[in-house]
């Protein structure tokens, strides 16, 4: 055989070995059982739930449901302040002294006066009795009693809150009082001065009548009567 076909014969031998090989091997892989697909997952089994029943609402303490009463009841009316028994007593005269006649409060005030460096009660009593007189010189002794008791030790609170009321009371009685009599007495000045032009036009009036009255005067004017 000559070396060219030998050569050639060679070369087809090296590639017909691997060509079967893989032809056997894909024959191998066509004929072979195919693995079976893993089975899917089995659904889980429905689980039965029931409804829990609600819970038991715990059980407030003491203080809340104090304190829930207190805000659910109306308020109550805090109670109204009563004056002191002095206080009481001062509230009560001078609504009784107010009431009284002219002849009673002299006889009222005459009672008081010896009493009043008895208590301090006594001398706001007796500034009462003199309040009511309406004359400036008792409006003035009361509000000197009453300054007088202010300054005094052992005076209550009642008492002293009275007695500043009183004070203000009579200070501005005594603002009126002397108001009026300023008022009076320009009425007076008012009075005494045209008492005075008066005075004048009658003087003048009689010196006119004297001219009139004398011999050889000049007769009236006519149309207008002589004077007398």
């Amino acid at each position: 055989m000559p070396p060219s076909l030998r050569s050639l014969s060679l070369f087809r031998a090296l590639w017909a070995a691997p060509l079967a090989a893989i032809a056997v091997g894909l024959t191998g892989c066509a004929t072979a059982e195919p693995e079976s697909a893993p089975a899917p997952p089995a659904a889980p089994a429905a689980i039965a739930t029931q409804a829990a029943p609600p819970a038991l609402a715990a059980a407030p303490a003491p203080e809340v449901v104090a304190e829930e009463a207190a805000a659910a009841s109306p308020a109550a009316t805090p109670p109204e302040p009563r004056p002191a028994p002095m206080v009481s007593q001062l509230l009560a005269y001078s609504v009784r002294v107010a009431s009284l006649s002219g002849a009673e409060l002299s006889a009222e005030i005459g009672r008081l006066t010896p009493l009043q460096d008895e208590s301090i009660q006594r001398q706001l009593e007796l500034a009462l009795a003199l309040g009511q007189t309406r004359q400036p010189v008792d409006t003035a002794r009361a509000l000197g009693l009453v300054q007088r008791a202010l300054s005094q030790k052992g005076l209550t609170a009642g008492q002293q809150a009275f007695g500043r009321l009183l004070e203000t009371r009579f200070l501005n009685t005594r603002r009126l009082e002397d108001l009026l009599d300023r008022q009076a007495q320009q009425l007076r000045d008012a009075q005494r001065r045209n008492d005075q032009l008066n005075e004048r036009l009658e003087a003048m009036r009689a010196i006119e009548r004297s001219l009139n009255a004398r011999p050889g005067a000049p007769a009236a004017p006519a149309g207008r009567p002589a004077t007398p």
